[in-house]
């Protein structure tokens, strides 16, 4: 039979291509890595590993194993959770992922009220962006992670797997340096912003930022030109106010905004929006932990929305 430990093992090797990273990752020597590997491989009874002077590669039975090893272990993190979860709200554990944003503006109050709610539950939280969120949620590292789609109902994700809870509507504004020509325009049209140059997101087109914006440029007629590609709003506030470009912005990233910058709503037509979701694994254990920092999350998005910014319509 497979020893489960050593499949993690297996998980971490692969993940992170050599022994001394999985060991490193692990709290584990090299050593106690190779020997974990070996003994996996003579549960197997087949070479899972192949060794060269350039790192390790997965065989055929390898990547088999890792293929099915990420849902072993995102199972019995349900078991164990829903073993926890027997004394109620008074014990247990809850692991959330969220993306920069989501961190600065919703995870506080939320994790705040949960734990003045439930101080017996230990509660950790894993900023990840969207994508890397997801891959945490399958393999069972985290419980909770809050994702971003474009909006359109209902809420959905983009597998079977995953259960998609909308928590917010989150419009973007544009944003422009201080002593940009159009910055004392109240609202601006995007096809009047052609020529700018932009930074938004990540260079890659799944980025769920990113493809709406690209989808708004479409829409009003032109291809933006990319001056930097940035994922992370704090740092892309940096370059607008520097003069290196215009951007997208998330109401909820205007949490921290810098006064060397104006924010500016779309003068005609629906502002492009993403919608926030809190995903969970649709067929994983809801223990009371789980749902109760789902309302929570429900709770605090709602009030978060009810007062929504108005930076927009300021000089």
């Amino acid at each position: 039979m497979l020893d489960v430990r050593r499949l993690r093992v297996l998980r971490e090797v692969a993940s992170h291509g050599s022994f001394s990273a999985a060991a490193e990752a692990l709290s584990y020597t090299q050593s106690a890595v190779s020997q974990q590997i070996a003994a996996l491989e003579r549960e197997a009874g087949a070479q899972l590993v192949e060794r060269s002077a350039r790192g390790i590669k997965l065989t055929d039975p390898g990547r088999a194993l890792v293929a099915h090893a990420d849902a072993i272990l995102a199972r019995l993190a349900d078991a164990e959770e829903e073993l926890l979860a027997i004394n109620g709200l008074r014990g247990g554990r809850l692991r959330i992922a969220a993306f920069p944003s989501a961190c600065a503006a919703l995870m506080p109050q939320a994790i705040a009220t949960f734990r003045d709610r439930h101080p017996g539950v230990e509660l950790s939280l894993t900023p990840a962006e969207p994508p890397e969120g997801l891959t945490l949620l399958r393999a069972g590292d985290v419980d909770v992670a809050l994702a971003i789609e474009a909006t359109g109902p209902p809420a959905r994700t983009d597998s079977a797997d995953l259960d998609a809870l909308t928590l917010l509507d989150d419009p973007m504004y544009i944003m422009l340096p201080r002593d940009h020509p159009l910055a004392g325009s109240s609202r601006l049209k995007l096809a009047d912003l052609a020529d700018e140059e932009w930074m938004i997101g990540s260079g890659r087109t799944t980025c769920p930022d990113t493809s709406i914006f690209l989808r708004a440029c479409q829409a009003a007629g032109f291809e933006p030109r990319m001056a930097f590609n940035l994922d992370d709003y704090n740092a892309i506030q940096g370059f607008v106010a520097a003069g290196m470009g215009i951007s997208f912005i998330p109401d909820l990233a205007l949490i921290n905004l810098r006064d060397d910058l104006v924010i500016r709503s779309f003068g005609s037509g629906r502002a492009p929006v993403r919608r926030i979701v809190a995903v969970t694994l649709s067929d994983s254990y809801r223990s009371p932990a789980k749902q109760a920092m789902l309302d929570v999350l429900v709770e605090v998005s709602g009030a978060f929305g009810a007062r929504r910014t108005e930076l927009a319509l300021a000089s």
